[in-house]
Formats: C-alpha cells, structure tokens, sequence
C-alpha cells in the first residue's frame, strides 16, 4: 500500500483570497515505512511575501523569485501523488491551496476521500489535548530539534513518524536518518542484514516422530494441502 505524506507552505491563510503555494514536500510510505523517495519543490507565487508568513517559514520573496511557477511543476507533482492515499495534518488547509492551484490551471482537483487528515486522528485519540503538529511529536517523543522554522520536506518526514505512532506505534529499529544533497535530513529503511547462525541448531523432532508425521500427511491423500510445504518421501506421498 502506497501513501503520500504532504505538506506545504504558502503566504497566508487565503487560498481563494489571494495567498499562493510557495513550497511542497511529500514522503513516499509503502506498507507505512518510509522508502526514502520524496518529491519536494519551491514554488514563485508572482506575489509579495507577508511579514507574518515569512516569520513562519523564513521563505522570502527574493529567494523565490527564479524558482519555478506552480504551472511548471503540476505535471510532476500530480504523477508523484498519483492516485495514492495522502497522509495530511489540518488536510482542509493543504488541499484548498493545492486545489485553488489546480483549479487556475483547469486542472481536476484533489478529492477529499483520498486523504487521510492526522489532525482528526490525533482528535479522535486524544480529545482535549493539544493535536498541532508539535504537540504530538511532545507527546511521542520525537525530535523536534531540526525544526527551527517551518519547512514543507521536514515537516512531512516528521508526520511521518507522527501518523506512525497514531496508528499505534512503528518499529523504530528499522529507520535511520541520513543526509540527503538538500541538506534536510530524511528517513530512510535501514534494515541490519540477517547473519546465519554458527552452528545450525540440532533438530529437535526424533525420527519416530518425523516417520509418523510423514504417515499423517500421507493418510490425508494427494491434494493435501500438506504436500506443497512438506518434505515428503514420494512413496509416502502415494499412501504406498
């Protein structure tokens, strides 16, 4: 099972009222690990930069005025998500912008069933406390140090870790973090290799046993389920 976990960034609140995208990131899960692929893109808005949104993000419109248009970047952000599931927090407030975006351009929108919103999660299983993004990685003890300033690539990989534990826990073990070249740390799977024991363990069935499993199997007859898994003697496979 593929999900997306997304976020993003923009210049405001309105995203009919002017405000714009001005960053996305997104991490691929399979099977809820993390695979290590993200997509991830700065985004010109063609507008100013508000003082309240740069506070939050510390995006100015300088550093976005040569990055590409949402225009530019539709095409590959549409075939990353695909038609997967999208892991989203306060999910009403990315889909909007991603929408208006996608409705500028005559473009189909993102439906609403195929997102999966943390903040209703976090919600439903702990009604009454504090459910923002850095509430709940306080609360399960995940490492909010990177996050300085908000960032659409680091806050994905943090929900990331943060959908886990409201499924009920992850495996920690199997993930690691490495650099990647953008310098934002991303998880990836870093299973250890199985090693083969020393010595092989002695087997513990006796050879009366193992001669009268063999008959139990065989008295089943030929389509026993048994056969494909069993090492099986071919006479006793007949019944003979």
């Amino acid at each position: 099972m593929r999900e997306i976990v997304l976020d993003t960034e923009t210049t405001g609140l309105e995203a009919y009222g002017g405000d714009r995208l001005v960053e996305i990131g997104c991490v691929e899960m399979v099977n809820r690990i993390l695979t290590g692929t993200v997509f991830h893109v700065y985004i010109n808005p063609e507008r100013d930069m508000p003082v309240e949104a740069f506070n939050v993000h510390g995006l100015s419109a300088e550093f976005l005025s040569d990055k590409p248009k949402f225009k530019d970047v539709a095409d590959e952000f549409l075939n990353f998500i695909a038609e997967d599931t999208l892991v989203i927090h306060n999910a009403a407030f990315d889909i909007g912008f991603l929408n208006a975006e996608l409705e500028r351009l005559g473009r189909p929108t993102i439906a609403r069933d195929r997102v999966v919103d943390t903040l209703a999660l976090a919600r439903r299983k702990h009604p009454g406390g504090g459910n923002r993004l850095d509430d709940l990685m306080n609360r399960y003890g995940i490492d909010s140090s990177r996050r300085v300033k908000h960032g659409a690539l680091l806050d994905a990989e943090l929900l990331a870790e943060v959908y886990g534990e409201l499924l009920g826990g992850k495996q920690a073990s199997l993930i690691g973090l490495v650099e990647d070249t953008s310098e934002a740390p991303r998880l990836v799977v870093a299973a250890a290799a199985a090693h083969p024991r020393p010595v092989p363990l002695a087997p513990r069935l006796t050879a009366a046993e193992a001669e009268a499993h063999a008959a139990f199997i065989a008295s089943m007859g030929e389509k026993a389920l048994w056969l494909k898994y069993a090492d099986v003697p071919e006479a006793d496979k007949t019944g003979s």
